[in-house]
Protein backbone atom coordinates (compact mmCIF):
# COMPACT_ATOMS: atom_id res chain seq x y z
CA UNK A 1 0.00 0.00 0.00
CA UNK A 2 1.66 3.23 -1.27
CA UNK A 3 2.10 5.96 2.25
CA UNK A 4 1.64 8.96 0.14
CA UNK A 5 4.97 9.52 -0.42
CA UNK A 6 7.17 9.34 -3.28
CA UNK A 7 8.46 5.95 -3.68
CA UNK A 8 11.98 4.98 -4.77
CA UNK A 9 11.94 2.35 -7.88
CA UNK A 10 14.85 -0.16 -7.48
CA UNK A 11 17.97 -0.01 -10.00
CA UNK A 12 16.91 -3.43 -11.17
CA UNK A 13 13.52 -2.62 -11.79
CA UNK A 14 14.06 0.54 -13.81
CA UNK A 15 16.37 -1.84 -15.83
CA UNK A 16 14.29 -4.11 -16.38
CA UNK A 17 11.38 -1.21 -17.79
CA UNK A 18 13.93 -0.05 -19.84
CA UNK A 19 15.09 -3.93 -21.61
CA UNK A 20 10.87 -4.32 -22.22
CA UNK A 21 10.64 -1.02 -23.55
CA UNK A 22 13.35 -1.35 -26.24
CA UNK A 23 12.35 -5.17 -26.93
CA UNK A 24 8.92 -3.73 -27.36
CA UNK A 25 10.50 -1.57 -29.88
CA UNK A 26 12.59 -3.72 -31.45
CA UNK A 27 10.99 -3.87 -35.03
CA UNK A 28 10.91 0.12 -35.06
CA UNK A 29 14.60 -0.05 -34.30
CA UNK A 30 15.17 -2.85 -36.99
CA UNK A 31 13.70 -0.50 -39.61
CA UNK A 32 15.86 2.21 -38.84
CA UNK A 33 19.37 0.54 -38.76
CA UNK A 34 21.57 0.13 -42.04
CA UNK A 35 22.10 -3.57 -43.44
CA UNK A 36 25.68 -3.58 -41.13
CA UNK A 37 23.58 -3.54 -38.11
CA UNK A 38 21.07 -5.60 -36.01
CA UNK A 39 18.52 -4.70 -33.67
CA UNK A 40 19.66 -7.55 -31.28
CA UNK A 41 23.42 -6.03 -31.61
CA UNK A 42 21.67 -2.67 -31.05
CA UNK A 43 19.27 -3.14 -28.09
CA UNK A 44 22.84 -5.39 -26.77
CA UNK A 45 24.93 -1.90 -27.07
CA UNK A 46 22.27 0.29 -25.46
CA UNK A 47 21.73 -2.26 -22.62
CA UNK A 48 25.75 -2.31 -21.92
CA UNK A 49 25.70 1.50 -22.07
CA UNK A 50 23.19 1.69 -19.64
CA UNK A 51 25.01 -0.53 -17.49
CA UNK A 52 27.63 1.68 -17.42
CA UNK A 53 26.64 4.64 -17.00
CA UNK A 54 23.87 4.46 -14.37
CA UNK A 55 22.84 7.82 -14.68
CA UNK A 56 20.55 6.96 -17.98
CA UNK A 57 18.31 5.37 -15.63
CA UNK A 58 17.16 8.45 -14.30
CA UNK A 59 16.42 9.89 -18.11
CA UNK A 60 12.60 9.73 -19.55
CA UNK A 61 12.30 6.27 -20.97
CA UNK A 62 11.28 8.08 -24.51
CA UNK A 63 14.41 10.60 -24.36
CA UNK A 64 16.14 7.12 -24.14
CA UNK A 65 14.16 5.16 -26.72
CA UNK A 66 14.28 8.81 -28.90
CA UNK A 67 18.41 8.86 -28.88
CA UNK A 68 18.45 5.16 -29.52
CA UNK A 69 16.20 5.21 -32.42
CA UNK A 70 18.36 8.31 -33.57
CA UNK A 71 21.86 5.96 -33.07
CA UNK A 72 19.83 3.36 -35.01
CA UNK A 73 19.10 5.90 -37.77
CA UNK A 74 22.71 6.96 -38.27
CA UNK A 75 24.22 3.26 -38.20
CA UNK A 76 26.43 4.74 -35.15
CA UNK A 77 26.91 2.25 -32.38
CA UNK A 78 26.43 4.24 -29.06
CA UNK A 79 28.96 1.89 -27.25
CA UNK A 80 31.11 4.89 -25.82
CA UNK A 81 34.26 3.03 -26.11
CA UNK A 82 35.15 2.44 -29.61
CA UNK A 83 34.16 6.20 -30.12
CA UNK A 84 31.36 6.52 -32.58
CA UNK A 85 28.27 7.25 -30.66
CA UNK A 86 27.47 8.04 -27.13
CA UNK A 87 24.24 8.14 -24.54
CA UNK A 88 24.61 11.43 -22.56
CA UNK A 89 22.61 12.18 -19.83
CA UNK A 90 21.72 15.44 -19.09
CA UNK A 91 19.51 15.70 -15.67
CA UNK A 92 16.55 13.69 -16.84
CA UNK A 93 16.77 13.79 -20.77
CA UNK A 94 19.26 11.17 -22.44
CA UNK A 95 20.85 12.75 -25.46
CA UNK A 96 22.58 10.92 -28.61
CA UNK A 97 26.61 12.77 -28.77
CA UNK A 98 28.35 11.19 -32.17
CA UNK A 99 32.01 11.08 -31.57
CA UNK A 100 34.86 12.24 -33.86
CA UNK A 101 34.73 8.57 -35.16
CA UNK A 102 31.49 8.40 -35.99
CA UNK A 103 31.44 11.56 -37.97
CA UNK A 104 34.56 10.34 -39.49
CA UNK A 105 32.35 7.17 -40.86
CA UNK A 106 29.47 9.70 -41.77
CA UNK A 107 31.55 11.61 -43.95
CA UNK A 108 33.31 8.44 -45.86
CA UNK A 109 30.15 6.71 -46.30
CA UNK A 110 28.85 8.19 -49.47
CA UNK A 111 32.12 7.37 -51.46
CA UNK A 112 33.26 10.80 -52.18
CA UNK A 113 35.84 11.72 -49.54
CA UNK A 114 39.24 10.44 -49.03
CA UNK A 115 40.70 11.18 -46.89
CA UNK A 116 39.36 13.25 -44.23
CA UNK A 117 40.67 14.04 -40.80
CA UNK A 118 41.60 16.01 -37.77
CA UNK A 119 44.20 17.21 -36.13
CA UNK A 120 45.50 19.18 -32.87
CA UNK A 121 48.42 22.02 -33.10
CA UNK A 122 50.64 22.79 -30.06
CA UNK A 123 52.54 25.39 -28.53
CA UNK A 124 56.05 23.84 -30.30
CA UNK A 125 54.86 23.29 -33.96
CA UNK A 126 55.34 25.07 -36.75
CA UNK A 127 51.70 25.49 -38.15
CA UNK A 128 51.31 27.76 -41.18
CA UNK A 129 48.40 29.00 -42.97
CA UNK A 130 46.54 30.91 -45.40
CA UNK A 131 43.56 31.76 -47.25
CA UNK A 132 42.44 33.51 -50.05
CA UNK A 133 42.84 32.00 -53.81
CA UNK A 134 45.89 30.06 -53.26
CA UNK A 135 45.02 28.60 -49.96
CA UNK A 136 47.87 27.28 -48.06
CA UNK A 137 47.87 24.89 -44.83
CA UNK A 138 51.45 23.10 -42.88
CA UNK A 139 51.75 21.72 -39.72
CA UNK A 140 55.12 19.92 -38.70
CA UNK A 141 54.83 18.78 -35.28
CA UNK A 142 57.33 19.85 -32.57
CA UNK A 143 59.57 17.03 -31.66
CA UNK A 144 60.29 18.00 -27.79
CA UNK A 145 58.71 16.03 -25.13
CA UNK A 146 57.05 18.47 -23.93
CA UNK A 147 54.32 19.79 -26.60
CA UNK A 148 52.41 22.72 -24.72
CA UNK A 149 49.19 23.87 -25.13
CA UNK A 150 46.75 23.33 -27.30
CA UNK A 151 46.50 26.22 -29.49
CA UNK A 152 44.35 25.58 -32.66
CA UNK A 153 43.02 22.57 -34.29
CA UNK A 154 42.27 21.83 -38.64
CA UNK A 155 40.12 18.90 -40.73
CA UNK A 156 41.36 18.74 -43.83
CA UNK A 157 39.25 16.44 -46.58
CA UNK A 158 40.07 15.59 -50.23
CA UNK A 159 37.20 14.85 -52.72
CA UNK A 160 37.77 11.91 -55.07
CA UNK A 161 37.87 14.44 -58.12
CA UNK A 162 41.11 16.02 -56.02
CA UNK A 163 39.59 18.90 -54.63
CA UNK A 164 40.24 19.78 -51.21
CA UNK A 165 38.80 21.69 -48.18
CA UNK A 166 39.76 22.46 -44.89
CA UNK A 167 39.09 24.32 -41.64
CA UNK A 168 41.52 25.92 -38.69
CA UNK A 169 39.97 27.15 -35.77
CA UNK A 170 41.82 28.81 -33.05
CA UNK A 171 42.18 27.86 -28.91
CA UNK A 172 40.12 31.22 -28.53
CA UNK A 173 37.10 29.76 -30.99
CA UNK A 174 37.77 26.22 -29.58
CA UNK A 175 37.20 27.64 -25.90
CA UNK A 176 34.32 29.56 -26.90
CA UNK A 177 32.75 26.72 -27.86
CA UNK A 178 33.58 24.93 -24.90
CA UNK A 179 32.31 27.82 -22.72
CA UNK A 180 28.63 27.78 -23.95
CA UNK A 181 28.89 23.67 -23.56
CA UNK A 182 26.56 22.11 -21.28
CA UNK A 183 29.79 20.01 -20.17
CA UNK A 184 32.38 22.51 -20.49
CA UNK A 185 33.67 21.18 -16.70
CA UNK A 186 32.39 17.77 -16.63
CA UNK A 187 32.71 15.19 -19.25
CA UNK A 188 34.78 14.73 -22.73
CA UNK A 189 36.21 18.53 -22.59
CA UNK A 190 37.90 17.62 -19.17
CA UNK A 191 38.93 14.14 -19.70
CA UNK A 192 39.68 14.68 -23.77
CA UNK A 193 40.50 17.52 -24.49
CA UNK A 194 42.34 17.08 -27.62
CA UNK A 195 39.88 14.60 -29.42
CA UNK A 196 37.08 17.29 -28.14
CA UNK A 197 38.92 20.14 -30.24
CA UNK A 198 39.25 17.47 -33.59
CA UNK A 199 35.64 16.75 -33.23
CA UNK A 200 34.71 20.29 -32.85
CA UNK A 201 36.82 21.49 -36.06
CA UNK A 202 35.48 18.47 -37.71
CA UNK A 203 31.89 19.06 -36.89
CA UNK A 204 32.66 22.60 -39.17
CA UNK A 205 34.41 21.24 -42.00
CA UNK A 206 31.27 18.54 -42.14
CA UNK A 207 29.06 21.51 -43.13
CA UNK A 208 31.35 22.61 -46.38
CA UNK A 209 31.46 18.92 -47.42
CA UNK A 210 28.85 17.10 -49.80
CA UNK A 211 26.75 15.79 -47.54
CA UNK A 212 24.27 13.05 -46.50
CA UNK A 213 21.21 13.24 -44.92
CA UNK A 214 22.85 10.94 -41.84
CA UNK A 215 25.78 12.98 -41.71
CA UNK A 216 23.92 16.64 -41.37
CA UNK A 217 22.04 14.89 -39.22
CA UNK A 218 24.42 13.63 -37.08
CA UNK A 219 25.97 16.98 -36.95
CA UNK A 220 23.07 19.01 -35.98
CA UNK A 221 21.64 16.54 -32.60
CA UNK A 222 26.02 17.62 -31.77
CA UNK A 223 25.01 20.66 -32.26
CA UNK A 224 22.04 20.99 -30.52
CA UNK A 225 23.61 18.93 -27.50
CA UNK A 226 26.59 21.71 -27.37
CA UNK A 227 24.31 24.53 -27.08
CA UNK A 228 21.45 22.83 -25.09
CA UNK A 229 18.83 22.61 -27.40
CA UNK A 230 16.05 19.55 -27.02
CA UNK A 231 17.12 16.82 -29.18
CA UNK A 232 13.38 15.30 -29.90
CA UNK A 233 13.00 12.70 -32.75
CA UNK A 234 10.38 14.62 -34.38
CA UNK A 235 12.30 17.42 -34.11
CA UNK A 236 15.41 16.69 -35.90
CA UNK A 237 13.90 14.70 -38.55
CA UNK A 238 11.32 17.23 -39.39
CA UNK A 239 13.99 20.28 -39.05
CA UNK A 240 17.47 19.00 -39.42
CA UNK A 241 19.27 22.29 -39.11
CA UNK A 242 20.48 23.90 -36.52
CA UNK A 243 18.77 26.78 -35.28
CA UNK A 244 20.34 30.11 -36.59
CA UNK A 245 21.42 32.92 -35.07
CA UNK A 246 21.61 36.68 -37.93
CA UNK A 247 21.09 33.56 -40.61
CA UNK A 248 24.05 31.35 -39.19
CA UNK A 249 24.06 28.28 -37.66
CA UNK A 250 24.05 28.50 -33.93
CA UNK A 251 27.42 27.53 -33.11
CA UNK A 252 29.20 29.68 -35.41
CA UNK A 253 27.58 32.54 -34.22
CA UNK A 254 28.39 32.28 -30.72
CA UNK A 255 32.14 31.80 -31.73
CA UNK A 256 32.26 35.08 -34.28
CA UNK A 257 30.68 36.76 -31.06
CA UNK A 258 33.55 35.70 -28.86
CA UNK A 259 35.74 36.65 -30.59
CA UNK A 260 34.47 39.76 -31.01
CA UNK A 261 34.16 40.76 -27.69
Amino acid sequence: MSNGKNEIVPTNQKFDTIRTMLEKSKQQISLALPRHLSADRMLRIAMTSVRRTPKLLGCTPQSLLGAIMQASQLGLEPDGVLGMAYLVPYKDECQLIPGYKGLLDLARRPGQISPIYARVVYSTDLFEYSFGLDETLRHVPGTSDEVGEVVAAYAVAKMKDGAQQFEVMTRRELDAIRKRSRAAEDGPWVTDFSEMCKKTVLRRLCKMLPASVELARAVALDERAEVGLSQQLEDVIDAPEVKTTNGKPTLDAIVEAEAQS
